[in-house]
Order: C-alpha cells, then structure tokens, then sequence
C-alpha cells in the first residue's frame, strides 16, 4: 500500500470521494493548502477521444481572464519592420538569425514562450529537437506563428496558455496560483473548459468529458462535476 506524507495525508483525506462544482473545489483546494510556496493549479480532461487519429486531436489556445499570476519571458524571432514591432509590443528578446543560431549552438532556453513570423519559419524549423520537447515550438494552430507579432506578444503576455491532448487523451492546463481570489480561479478554469468544449472533434462520438480534476502543485486533485461544466459551457 502506498504511503504518503503526513501534510498531503491530511489533504486528501479533506477531499470526499466525490464530484465538486469549480465553486467549491476551489476554496476546498486553497483550504487544505499546506506547501510554503505559491502553487500553480492545473486543470486535467480527460476527453473521450482517440489522439492517434489527427481528426480527433483536440488542441487549441485560450487567453485566461485573470492571466497566470506570473508574466511570460517572450521570444520573438523575426527580421525587418517586425522587429520592432515585437519590441514595441513589449517582447523580452527579439532577434532573427542570430536567436536561431544561439538556440541551436547553445540549447539555449531561457525564455517561456516563442514567436516567429512565417518567413523565418525555415530557420526555425531546424529547431524541433530543442523547442518541441519543452513545448516553446511556434505553431500557427496556436497563433504563434503570425506577421500579427503585436497581438500574438500582447496575448501571450496577459495570459495565453496552450491546451492539446497527450497521447492518452489527457488535457494538462496551468489555471493560475493558488493565491488567486478563488472567483478569478473559477473563471479562468471555467474559460478553459468552455474552450476545451469547443474544440470537440465533429467525428468524436459518445461521452467527450470523461473526467475533469483541479489539483495545485503539491495538493491532491479534486474531481470536477463534470454535468455542471457542460452545461455551463451551453449556457
């Protein structure tokens, strides 16, 4: 039988066997706090859909009302007018050929999102290895590949986060910290969801919400009604 420590004994075992409205998961999981840090919370779907066929891919972007509690380092690679534009918008680094290379040569990853311009999407491309596995590979699914660099470092500054399924169907999605007032944790939860909902595949067939949980960092997860979610999102 697994064992676990006495701080997260105690908060699970404040967590009835049970489905909760966002209403009242949120403070639940605020009240059995125990970590000394501030804890990001992470919603989890779990959709009825099969990510081995690409027509059943759920993915998409959200901008969060209330953002992320922290401001995202902001990469953009372009080249001429671009440049300043991304700079004006308020972009942490920007750069063109140079940021490839340093990326490349480096593995250098100092930075929490990227976006490139269509044109220099030949030199960025070469940098799959580094970016796709920590997840910073710009996608024009996900808007970060755009001549628009103005609006795509402005979203992404206030709060854009990307939601995809993994390859057991799964939705991982950071809502904000565990410090939020619990009515913007609510909100933020409730705009991913209505989102994820939206993105329903039109070949997807039978139950598509098959769980939903919010846990924090270090908290147990607390399940979701997930009837109350859907019909919210209708609403």
């Amino acid at each position: 039988m697994r064992k676990f420590g006495k701080n997260i004994g105690k908060a699970r075992a404040a967590v009835e066997a049970r489905s909760y409205t966002l209403q009242d998961a949120v403070p639940l999981l605020q009240k059995v706090k125990y970590a000394k840090f501030d804890e990001t919370v992470d919603l989890t779907m779990r959709l009825g859909v099969d990510p081995k066929h690409a027509d059943q891919m759920v993915r998409g972007t959200v901008v969060l009302p209330h953002g992320l509690g922290k401001t995202k380092k902001v990469l953009v690679i372009a080249s001429g007018e671009k440049v300043r534009e991304a700079e004006a918008a308020g972009a942490d680094i920007v750069g063109g050929e140079d940021m490839v290379e340093k990326i490349q040569k480096e593995n250098w990853t100092d930075f929490d999102a990227v976006i490139a311009t269509p044109d220099m999407m030949k030199s960025v491309g070469r940098l799959g290895k580094v970016l796709g596995p920590r997840g910073l590979m710009p996608n024009p699914k996900t808007g970060t590949v755009t001549f628009d660099v103005a609006a795509a470092v402005r979203e992404t500054k206030a709060g854009k986060v990307e939601f995809r399924t993994d390859k057991t169907a799964l939705v991982h999605v950071p809502v904000g910290k565990i410090s939020f007032p619990p009515e913007k944790l609510v909100e933020n939860a409730a705009t991913v969801i209505n989102s994820v909902i939206k993105a329903k595949p039109t070949v997807a067939k039978g139950k598509y919400i098959k769980g939903c949980y919010l846990s924090s960092t270090m908290g147990p997860g607390v399940a979701i009604d997930t009837a109350a979610v859907e019909a919210a999102a209708r609403a």
